[in-house]
């Protein structure tokens, strides 16, 4: 599977730390000091689907295809527009990808790393020649905005990348769960409700921070120790990690116990906040646009988060 075209799209509307705290009881330096994070992004009115399909045609451009030769799209959410359709199936109307098969995902911030290695494995056994993998979320409207500890963390996004059928590009694989520590990062569903129980509850996002931090140190340097170990690649080998943008601790502590060195950990979280599925992808598009990526350059992707999940790719560049 080679990676041949990627596209993101962030709302236009910037919220500042300054502007936040006309909402709730918080400060640009009580935010920046503990997660990294300066601003977001936030909707005005576009929904994930519509996030989704804007990075999703800038990711075909550049792969220089048609939407119509796409096999393939999965969608990682955990905010879709619907229960049913699947964002996919928006997706693939809004963009006119009729010869596509479609779905969703959610494995949270992990999302993306989860639609590009099931995508790997459908290429192969349906013989499809081509993928689109989008991770797009509208976190704020799953966001408790009178929760200081949450609701300075998440912005709104998508990223979409196109893959080819392909023998070369990526290096080495990794996925894991660990679900017995999914209470950690939770946002409810749904309540059972019906003519014998009648329930209510709200459905935000609530995290236990320190659990969550512990988590993402850990399995950060698990995921790049396995794929470095798969690949047969020493650290020196690598161009650079692009990390889910979760909080710049996590990031820091993270290249220190890895050793690889933070000047190749890739950090654009003080000017997105955390967008979830959508951030790895979101990332690496800044990298291409900032001319950073060389052909051939060996490229950790690692995410974690939601489930809780962790997983990671490491692919060769190639476009």
């Amino acid at each position: 599977m080679k990676l041949i075209g990627i596209g993101k799209c962030v709302p236009e509307r910037v919220v500042t730390n300054d502007e936040l705290s006309n909402f709730v009881d918080t400060s640009d330096e009580w935010i920046v000091t503990r997660t990294g994070i300066k601003e977001r992004r936030l909707t005005l009115g576009q929904n994930t689907s519509d996030l989704a399909s804007i990075a999703a045609q800038r990711a075909i451009d550049m792969a220089k295809i048609s939407a119509e030769d796409i096999d393939l799209i999965i969608v990682s959410t955990v905010t879709p527009d619907y229960f049913t359709p699947s964002t996919a199936c928006v997706v693939q109307k809004n963009i006119g990808a009729k010869n596509a098969a479609c779905f969703d995902l959610n494995a949270g911030c992990t999302g993306l790393i989860y639609g590009l290695v099931t995508a790997e494995a459908m290429l192969k056994t349906l013989n499809y020649r081509y993928a689109l993998i989008i991770g797009a979320e509208t976190l704020s409207k799953i966001i408790d905005w009178n929760d200081r500890n949450t609701c300075v963390l998440f912005g709104d996004g998508a990223s979409a990348c196109v893959v080819e059928a392909s023998k070369d590009g990526v290096l080495s694989m990794y996925l894991s769960s660990e679900g017995e520590k999914g209470k950690y990062l939770e946002c409810n569903g749904l309540p059972l409700r019906n003519i014998l129980i009648q329930n209510t509850w709200d459905s935000f996002v609530r995290m236990d921070g320190r659990e969550v931090f512990k988590f993402a140190t850990n399995a950060i340097v698990k995921c790049i120790d396995i794929l470095l170990k798969d690949a047969n690649l020493q650290k020196d080998d690598i161009a650079y990690v692009v990390p889910h943008q979760a909080n710049i601790r996590i990031i820091d502590y993270a290249a220190d116990k890895t050793g690889i060195g933070r000047d190749k950990f890739y950090v654009n979280i003080d000017k997105y906040g955390n967008t979830s599925s959508a951030s790895i992808g979101i990332a690496l598009c800044e990298m291409y646009e900032k001319g950073m990526l060389k052909k051939d350059d060996k490229v950790v992707l690692v995410g974690f988060g939601g489930g809780l999940t962790s997983g990671g790719l490491i692919i060769n560049w190639s476009i």
